[in-house]
């Protein structure tokens, strides 16, 4: 019997940076989503995913780590290979993990490998104002970059914990100069985590490439989860701002349907809610 993924949605256009800022100016949400493996990069495929994220969340959600930073380039570029040849027509992110872009010659080598020997078109780094130079040298070699701001996973131990950023006025500016900094470099979207909603409204007003949000509210261009989130099947405490598609929605009967419902909610935008945000 034949299990060769197929998917309808692979006849449509390809999904590319330039139709992501088109999406942005015409008013049209991004849809974004985490995935590690073929099956589930058809599924998201098949249900109108625009973005699919290769996350150094792997290290919680598949390996079973406490934070992101034990993820190393070696992971994020075999489960970018197991995406990448299922993703159909989606633009494929990988993440680079915890201290693979130190520095602008490890930066450049790591993007390169994610790219010709993982299949991304684009990799995601986090970091401000310290990541300038290597996001500024990765897009004059033609590599499209998503920049994180607001909450870095990467640096929990740093931070404290995971913790709203930019709630204090300077904090907030401070976000802001970062994101148009970063846009400035060169990085074609920008992705904000657990940011206030209105700061969030704000930054994607003054951007003129698209910011993805994941607890930064409403008004960003497209949204972002964890899969198993939206799955409802990650261990231990789920984050305030994910939400179960597939127990909690009344059309999700199954994972397909779970992930539509997804799709549909960030289309329309009625997700994220008020009790999916921070102020």
């Amino acid at each position: 019997m034949s299990t060769t993924p197929s998917s309808n949605a692979n006849s449509e256009s390809p999904v590319t940076v330039t139709r992501l800022r088109g999406m942005k100016a015409d008013g049209e949400k991004i849809v974004m989503l985490t995935a590690y493996d073929a099956s589930f990069a058809v599924q998201l495929n098949d249900a109108g995913v625009h973005v699919v994220l290769v996350g150094d969340s792997l290290g919680m959600v598949i390996q079973g780590q406490q934070t992101t930073v034990p993820v190393t380039i070696e992971d994020v570029l075999y489960h970018t290979a197991c995406v990448a040849g299922s993703s159909g027509r989606m633009l494929v992110v990988a993440d680079m993990p915890f201290m693979s872009f130190r520095d602008v010659d490890t930066a450049l080598e790591n993007a390169s490998r994610l790219m010709q020997e993982g299949g991304a078109h684009m990799v995601k780094l986090e970091g401000g104002q310290h990541v300038l130079p290597v996001v500024e040298a990765l897009a004059q070699h033609g590599i499209p970059v998503c920049g994180h701001i607001g909450l870095q996973p990467q640096s929990i131990h740093k931070l404290g914990g995971y913790r709203v950023q930019g709630r204090e006025p300077e904090m907030a500016d401070a976000l802001l100069a970062e994101a148009q900094a970063m846009e400035k470099a060169g990085a074609d979207i920008i992705l904000m985590e657990c940011v206030p909603a209105s700061l969030a409204a704000r930054i994607t007003a003054a951007l003129a490439v698209p910011t993805i949000g994941i607890g930064a509210g409403p008004d960003c261009d497209g949204q972002v989860l964890v899969l198993y989130d939206l799955l409802g099947i990650t261990p231990g405490h789920r984050p305030r701002f994910a939400r179960d598609f597939l127990t909690n929605d009344p059309t999700a009967s199954d994972i397909p349907a779970a992930l539509r419902a997804y799709v549909k909610a960030v289309t329309e935008g009625s997700f994220p809610g008020s009790e999916h945000s921070f102020s």
